[in-house]
């Protein structure tokens, strides 16, 4: 078993209290950040540690907090990305459920670090239990002295607030959760000036999502270069996998970056391979908005090395032959799913979710909804594949914030992957209308 960074003791029973994550090490990286630590040594730390952001992006994480502007007598912010919005993806959710001291103590470390005085959690409004729980931490933590005035008598004072978010997937993107936190509809923002030098109140912040705060007590503790060691080359540490689909056991998994796809997906320690009787079709590694892959390019580069689950060897040979580690949502499908359907299924979604503030998002997402429904419907024609690729090329690198891209990637890379089982829908629209009908493409893997 690898080593486990962020789930080594989320199975304890109690652990979600404040009295049993004492009790095994929790708050231990607060009392040595606050007692004989400067924020700029703590910021120093995670630079070494080459951490980068677990959302999405994979932007180095100390980087970021070295951009805070730090203008006299304006305070700073750090907000804590707990949207997780993205469909495949629920890590996240996963960690505040189970172990909220986790996070309360990264945001007590990553405040002190950044010069925070207040800070908050944006967790989706669905999730309403998830914010009680979250609430509930902060109470026993404010009980013992580790929030609020003169934390354990140094002076250093923090406010931490849990925000309902609005339901929207845009609200993942953090200009536009800032927005919301505001009391604003939840609408990207034009960049520059970035959130470092205007954020949230027009005030230097930082966003980072739920799984890269968690991991700065561990950083604290042991050091950055500790936890450069872990992990390869760039892709330093561990990293949260949210697993679903057709394999045997879907969950949550900490992993060692580094671990090559086929393990993560056929061993037992992991996945445990494809249900019984079917095989591997393709994956969405990241998430619904990378690229999928068929199953042949999934295990290996195009250049036949062996892929690993790392940023660096996801996204080898680019969007033509590779995909991208995103925020770990690793989708695996076998010879029994549609790519047709679950293609328009996830542009219905970004039709859905889109602002609507830049046109090419707006109208663009309609059309790949409505021409991805008349190819799974049967109402197809062959001028129709040419004119998704045109009009996901035209949406792509034209938006305010990522979610044309987001958009635009899964159709680009469906049809260019499995342009031949578009092709069959259209050729033979009564077959593929039929329930349960699935056009077996020559890249399956036995």
């Amino acid at each position: 078993m690898g080593l486990k960074i962020l789930t080594e003791h989320i199975h304890i029973p109690g652990i979600n209290t404040f009295e049993v994550y004492r009790k095994h090490g929790g708050y231990s990286a607060v009392e040595k950040a606050l007692k004989t630590m400067s924020p700029d040594e703590v910021v120093e730390e995670v630079k070494k540690s080459g951490i980068r952001g677990r959302g999405g992006a994979g932007f180095p994480m100390g980087m970021k907090w070295s951009f805070l502007a730090k203008p006299e007598g304006v305070p700073r912010y750090l907000v804590c990305n707990g949207d997780e919005s993205e469909p495949g993806t629920f890590k996240d959710h996963y960690l505040m459920k189970n172990i909220p001291h986790l996070l309360i103590e990264g945001m007590i470390v990553s405040s002190f670090a950044l010069g925070a005085n207040k800070s908050f959690i944006y967790v989706r409004g669905e999730l309403m239990y998830v914010i009680r729980i979250l609430e509930k931490a902060i109470e026993e933590a404010k009980a013992a002295g580790f929030l609020g005035k003169n934390i354990l008598g140094t002076g250093y004072d923090l406010e931490l607030v849990v925000q309902p978010g609005g339901g929207a997937y845009i609200c993942g993107e953090e200009t536009a959760l800032l927005e919301s936190l505001e009391g604003k509809r939840g609408n990207p923002r034009n960049k520059p000036p970035f959130p470092a030098v205007k954020g949230l109140y027009e005030s230097p912040t930082v966003v980072n999502n739920v799984e890269s705060i968690a991991n700065t007590p561990w950083i604290v503790n042991n050091g950055g270069d500790a936890y450069a060691s872990i992990g390869i080359g760039r892709s330093t540490g561990t990293k949260l996998i949210s697993a679903s689909g057709n394999v045997k056991k879907p969950g949550v998994y900490e992993i060692e970056l580094g671990v090559p796809v086929e393990e993560f997906i056929y061993s037992d320690e992991y996945l445990g391979g494809i249900r019984d009787g079917h095989y591997l079709k393709a994956v969405v590694a990241g998430g619904s908005s990378v690229p999928i892959l068929p199953a042949n390019l999934i295990l290996k580069t195009a250049g036949g090395e062996q892929r690993l689950m790392t940023y660096e060897s996801l996204s080898d040979g680019g969007f033509a032959t590779g995909t991208m580690l995103g925020s770990g949502g690793f989708i695996v499908m076998d010879e029994t799913n549609c790519i047709v359907r679950n293609t328009w299924n996830f542009s219905r979604f970004y039709h859905h979710e889109s602002c609507g503030q830049c046109s090419p998002c707006r109208e663009g997402t309609g059309w790949l909804e409505k021409v991805l429904y008349r190819i799974e419907h049967g109402q197809g024609n062959e001028r129709d594949i040419d004119l998704l690729v045109d009009v996901a090329k035209r949406i792509e690198g034209n938006t305010i914030c990522p979610l044309g891209d987001a958009a635009a990637w899964p159709v680009g890379s469906a049809i260019r992957h499995f342009r031949d089982e578009f092709e069959w829908h259209i050729k033979n629209p009564s077959e593929a209308t039929r329930k349960g009908a699935v056009y077996m493409p020559e890249n399956v893997l036995a």
